[in-house]
């Protein structure tokens, strides 16, 4: 696991003013296939946001999580060969979902908290297909206490469509200004970053062409 600095205490109410009570939450999977009933989660990372002095949006904690496969999960070959991932590797330090999730949702409530929120909104690029995992896991390990909605989210694929007119990451990111490595790709981590960046990026100029103001 990874994080960057802590919340800031400026301008937090403008988070719960701004998102209807909801704290928007990037995250990004990757996984064993497209099932989310049978595919293993072998990733996950979730980015947190803040607004600056300026009221705009910005990524604040980064946290990223390496999952071991649940008992008798399905996983593609091929879906190994798009993500890289080696789940053998010594270096991969892979924790079961039982570990993964409580620890990842704690930050997650902390920040919630800190805002004055009700609860966390999953912001995600194909966001439904994230959040089908998520979700499948959480049941898997009869979690209670899930500070997700359980079915909205933003989708940054629909924004950058709308925005930038197109809906893959790398070339939204890259209309929008945002630099982005395709070798770095199809990691959870980077990509929940530069979906952090491209959300917050629109939120931004939407604010800025007057289409939001705080009240």
């Amino acid at each position: 696991m990874s994080d960057q600095n802590s919340p800031s205490s400026s301008n937090k109410a403008l988070l719960v003013n701004r998102f209807r009570g909801f704290l928007p939450v990037v995250v990004d999977v990757e996984t064993g296939g497209f099932n989310a009933q049978t595919d293993a989660l072998l990733e996950i990372a979730a980015v947190t946001l803040k607004y600056d002095e300026q009221g705009h949006l910005h990524p604040d904690e980064v946290f990223d999580y390496h999952v071991e496969p649940f008992p008798n999960a399905n996983i593609e070959a091929a879906s190994l060969e798009f993500t890289g991932i080696h789940l053998e590797s010594e270096f991969r330090f892979a924790e079961p979902e039982s570990m993964v999730l409580p620890n990842l949702f704690k930050p997650i409530r902390k920040a919630i908290k800190h805002h004055g929120c009700n609860r966390a909104i999953m912001v995600g690029h194909n966001a439904h297909f994230d959040l089908g995992f998520l979700n499948a896991a959480i049941n898997r390990n009869a979690i209670k206490r899930n500070p997700f909605h359980p079915f909205s989210c933003f989708d940054t694929a629909s924004l950058a469509g709308l925005a930038y007119g197109h809906t893959v990451l790398a070339k939204s990111c890259q209309l929008a200004g945002i630099d982005f490595d395709n070798d770095e790709a199809h990691s959870a981590a980077y990509d929940a970053q530069k979906t952090a960046e491209l959300f917050c990026l629109i939120v931004n100029q939407w604010k800025d062409l007057g289409g939001w103001q705080e009240f």
